[in-house]
């Protein structure tokens, strides 16, 4: 397996990223994925590894950093923009079709986490896109407004955009916004905020598990805003006659959201439990990761084409 560094423009934005191609010569241009990182992750963590394991299954793969994170351009720095998040997805496939390695006629999305959700939304408007697949499903504007599990007090976000609004003025004054610090000092902390998903999200991204150092630990504040009415499944019923295939760990707090998807899809669909797992095992622990690949690269065989 090969992997090169290549750019790409979105919104005139440069996007950085990583194209992953299978090692043995093709004799015709192959199908082709586009890998979306989690919120707050690059393209050297999770959606790195995947996109690596489906090259190794015969894809051309295509794994990115957000635009205003990790490697690539925009700002401010640490800026969630969904819409940006969803035009990321769709340069990125433009970018494949240029590409002379791969069929333009058979590319899908594989978004992991925040990304699961901006691929849907993607998919729904974009009629290139075959097939999309995801990893832990999750729309961080749900996540934001009403937390991991679903259950968190509407005054949590209420407090948050009172912040956000103070920063906007705060800006437009002259004077420094600040940032919003998305993870605690200590694993102990993380618990006390957010449970063991908290713990286990810090333990990812705070420490040698999974940590890399253009990971963003924190946001722009005009991320928070931005959530307030934005809806990343509202185009899941457009994806039909697609097939979508979701992957969820067993134990993930944020599963409420894929069964939602899987509840307004209206074509073709799958929700595959792994069983035993949390939402952050699927990112890096191989007795997860291997079964989701392995369904995920069925999924595409018989969606996009048999590779093999």
């Amino acid at each position: 397996m090969a992997r090169i560094d290549v750019t790409f423009d979105s919104a005139s934005i440069r996007i950085a990223a990583h194209l992953h191609t299978p090692d043995t010569a093709a004799p015709a241009p192959l199908p082709a994925l586009v890998v979306g990182h989690p919120g707050t992750g690059v393209k050297e963590q999770t959606s790195g590894t995947y996109a690596q394991l489906m090259a190794e299954r015969g894809y051309v793969t295509l794994a990115f950093d957000a635009a205003y994170q990790g490697e690539s351009g925009g700002l401010p720095r640490g800026l969630e923009d969904p819409a940006q998040r969803v035009e990321d997805f769709k340069a990125a496939v433009s970018y494949l079709t240029t590409r002379s390695e791969v069929d333009a006629e058979r590319i899908g999305l594989l978004g992991i986490c925040a990304s699961g959700g901006y691929s849907l939304a993607a998919t729904g408007g974009d009629h290139r896109v075959k097939a999309v697949g995801t990893v832990c499903t999750a729309d961080p504007a749900r996540q934001f407004r009403l937390g991991a599990d679903g259950s968190q007090d509407p005054a949590a976000f209420q407090g948050l955009l009172d912040a956000a609004a103070r920063a906007r003025t705060a800006a437009a004054r002259g004077e420094d916004p600040g940032v919003l610090t998305m993870f605690p000092e200590t694993a102990e902390q993380a618990g006390a905020l957010g449970g063991e998903h908290g713990v286990e999200g810090f333990e990812y991204y705070c420490t040698s598990r999974g940590e890399h150092e253009r990971s963003a630990k924190f946001l722009a504040w005009e991320s928070v805003d931005r959530f307030a009415s934005y809806d990343a499944f509202h185009a899941v019923p457009l994806i039909a006659p697609r097939p979508i295939l979701q992957i969820i760990g067993e134990r993930a707090v944020t599963s409420w959201m894929a069964v939602e998807v899987h509840q307004r899809a209206t074509g073709p669909k799958e929700l595959h439990w792994i069983k035993g797992a949390s939402h952050v095992d699927l990112y890096d622990k191989k007795e997860y990761i291997d079964p989701a690949v392995a369904k995920l690269a069925d999924f595409y065989a018989t969606h996009l084409g048999v590779t093999d």
